[in-house]
């Protein structure tokens, strides 16, 4: 029996990237995922993909700072596969610029999607979590459920240029800690990983300035190679990582052997600090 059977995992940000290497890695270990993207054919690509494979799979489509998609997002677990066991905040992105001429809406986009939509998500998902603890406590039965909240070395290092992108994810690196201590009682494991360089559409190489749109803002992806090469030359592993591998990272604070482990932040970074 694959280790995540019976168990249901909503993924934020699961379209594309390693939120869809995470909805696949989970989904191969048994899991059924709700899949969630801003734009609906990748999140039903992602989701196609899974039942291909043999799996269940659900989308919801929308973005995450949204009003009432927390709530949304947690039903769609809950009513069409039958319950929530894993939750991954990963859905985000970077809009950088130095403190000097980051504006307000830098600031507060990038914040609420990266540390006040997870809040939201985990606080929509409080009572559910809290009803079936007392339930299987009633029962004698002990079932652990998985948290694992995305951040970045930007958070725990800090990085030129990103002073929203790294508060945001320092903060919820503070929530995940918090969480830990309210949620224990529940048997909740809620930890986070912070990923180094991933080669991402964000990350991708290039030499022209490249934007992408969300949510009608134009979004600069891409590095230039010589900063890449230059940045992979800070990492002891001598490259970026794949989204695979970071995939594997979460995955690895889902399993039952990390019935344990608690209020931790792993850095999911090639060797680096």
């Amino acid at each position: 029996m694959s280790k995540l059977t019976g168990k249901v995992a909503i993924v934020s940000g699961s379209g594309r990237g390693i939120g869809r290497e995470i909805a696949l890695k989970l989904a191969s270990e048994g899991a059924a995922v709700v899949v969630n993207d801003l734009d609906a054919a990748p999140a039903n690509e992602t989701v196609a993909d899974i039942i291909a494979a043999g799996g269940r799979a659900v989308a919801c489509v929308g973005s995450v700072t949204e009003d009432g998609f927390a709530e949304r997002f947690v039903n769609t677990a809950v009513e069409q596969l039958g319950g929530l066991d894993i939750i991954v905040n990963n859905a985000g992105y970077t809009w950088d610029n130095v403190i000097q001429k980051m504006t307000d809406e830098q600031w507060h986009a990038i914040i609420d999607v990266h540390l006040t939509a997870p809040f939201k998500i985990l606080r929509a998902a409080s009572e559910f979590i809290r009803k079936a603890a007392k339930e299987e406590a009633e029962r004698g039965e002990e079932v652990f459920r998985k948290v694992v909240n995305i951040s970045s070395t930007s958070g725990v290092l800090g990085n030129a240029g990103q002073a929203n992108y790294s508060s945001a994810k320092a903060g919820i690196v503070g929530m995940t800690k918090a969480l830990a201590k309210e949620w224990g009682r529940y048997k909740v494991n809620v930890n986070a990983v912070a990923f180094a360089l991933i080669n991402t559409r964000l990350t991708q190489p290039t030499e022209e300035e490249t934007t992408v749109d969300i949510e009608g803002r134009a979004i600069r992806v891409g590095v230039r190679s010589a900063n890449l090469k230059a940045a992979e030359s800070t990492i002891p592993l001598g490259r970026a990582g794949t989204p695979q591998e970071a995939a594997g990272s979460v995955y690895l604070l889902c399993i039952p052997e990390s019935n344990y482990i608690s209020g931790q932040s792993l850095i999911c970074g090639g060797g680096r600090p």
